[in-house]
């Protein structure tokens, strides 16, 4: 989208419109998306899709109560209409014309080189071919291969009534594996993806490659796996392979909407010590070419970097722009919505653990039996008790300081809160892990995880041996 389509006068008008009923604050925000997806299913092209989406979203908060409308037709009629459903719920004030000075248009954009949309569909599905030619290249019980990929070019306009007049385009590419192997073991999944904010660029034949033999080879090994422990165990969490686990038993805690219906288990604790003093927690959105990365979040503001938890203390949380208002305080660029038809919230955008001082290796040999979890799949949290769920989809088990057989798919168990005083070893192996998709109220959004190699001195496995 050329952010010419909706010059400054319009969004002007559409702002003061939006402010006639007596509204405290009115937003614009505009999005053109181009989206591309190949899917290539047991060496067949199952589909190749394209898709284009725009429109327009207008807020109007008055007191504590926010209007919201939004339109697919960015005309200024549309544009007013919306303004004007939107604006409804203004309960008094004034009225009349208020005017909106807009700042100078800011502009942002991706560093790309291929956008997803202007890729050939042949080098989409050549790229699909090498992939599954190299998983079922990793041995003969590889018996199914799935490979997706695709990208978005995502173009937003965002104006409010304090003057705030920004543009950004964003590009992210994705591809992922998954192969299904067969054995005495029965039928084991593998998976991998690798994505990045950044065009089709990143998926060249090598890093393609890799990720199809990591997936095959999971699936493989996965093949000689046995029924893992149950009980409370020490899990040592391999380099990247647990962010997820922080994202969902902390990081939804620390979000300022649900600290502010007291719906977390972190309400009301800046100041105090939360977690082991090995510690710390950051959300990123600057981290450039993550899965995460902003320049600016959904509701136009930078994307910063800001610690949570440091040396084990609760230091701050993530904050809207709304809620950031309402307590004199800055946004941390934490304000994100999956797309115009939504409104922002707060969510996290890359949240990791900083790297420590010990190494990976000692870690492991100074664990005389317990769980190396080398991948975690999906979980639920409940951000009022910190009480989670993960599955694990690799792991092995460590026995004499070794780490030694495969085990079946099982889940960790625990509170997140009580995880966090169980962090006894960092390691300096920090690394991101794979990208992440956050459901949230009904929305979905982009994330980045990581972390160095850690080990949680006990947590609950939930596994099937006797």
């Amino acid at each position: 989208m050329n952010d010419a389509l909706v010059d400054a006068e319009v969004v002007g008008r559409v702002l003061a419109a939006a402010q006639r009923r007596g509204g405290d604050f009115a937003e614009l925000y505009v999005e053109d998306r181009e989206t591309r997806s190949a899917l290539y299913d047991q060496r067949r092209v199952e589909a190749l899709s394209s898709g284009h989406d725009r429109g327009a979203g207008v807020r109007v908060v008055v007191g504590d109560t926010t209007g919201f409308a939004h339109t697919a037709d960015l005309s200024e009629r549309g544009l007013l209409a919306a303004a004007e459903a939107a604006a409804s719920v203004a309960r008094g004030g004034g009225g009349g014309v208020r005017e909106v000075a807009l700042e100078p248009l800011r502009r942002y954009a991706t560093a790309y080189e291929e956008s997803p949309e202007t890729v050939p569909k042949g080098h989409s599905v050549k790229l699909m071919q090498l992939a599954d030619d190299v998983a079922r290249g990793e041995g003969g019980s590889i018996t199914q291969v799935q490979v997706g990929v695709g990208g978005s070019t995502r173009h937003v306009l965002i104006a409010n009534s304090e003057g705030l007049f920004v543009a950004d385009q964003q590009v992210r590419t994705r591809l992922s594996v998954s192969c299904v192997a067969e054995g005495d073991g029965g039928m084991q999944t593998g998976y991998r993806p690798t994505a990045g904010t950044a065009g089709f660029e990143i998926l060249d034949d090598d890093q393609v490659a890799d990720v199809a033999r990591g997936a095959a080879r999971q699936a493989m090994t996965k093949l000689m796996a046995r029924p893992a422990p149950s009980g409370d165990l020490p899990v040592v969490l391999a380099s990247g392979s647990g962010g997820i686990l922080f994202h969902e038993a902390c990081g939804h805690g620390l979000e300022a909407d649900a600290v502010a219906k007291s719906a977390s288990v972190y309400a009301g604790r800046v100041g105090e010590r939360v977690a082991s003093p090995l510690v710390t927690l950051v959300d990123d959105g600057t981290m450039a070419g993550q899965w995460g990365y902003l320049a600016v979040d959904d509701e136009g503001h930078p994307g910063s970097r800001n610690v949570l938890i440091e040396n084990g203390v609760l230091t701050d949380y993530m904050w809207d722009y709304l809620r950031a208002r309402s307590a004199g305080r800055p946004s941390s660029g934490n304000g994100r919505r999956q797309g115009y038809q939504y409104l922002p919230m707060v969510r996290m955008t890359n949240t990791y653990l900083l790297a420590g001082e010990s190494d990976a290796d000692e870690i492991v040999a100074q664990t005389p039996y317990g769980v190396y979890v080398a991948q975690l799949g999906g979980g639920q949290v409940n951000t009022t008790t910190g009480d989670f769920v993960f599955g694990m989809t690799a792991a092995f088990l460590i026995e004499g300081g070794h780490i030694t057989t495969p085990l079946r798919d099982c889940n960790l168990i625990g509170n997140g809160p009580t995880i966090l005083q169980r962090v006894d070893a960092v390691a300096g192996d920090f690394s991101m892990g794979g990208p992440g998709t956050c459901g949230k109220d009904g929305q979905q959004v982009p994330v980045g995880t990581g972390q160095p190699t850690i080990r949680l001195s006990a947590v609950t496995v939930g596994g099937t041996a006797s």
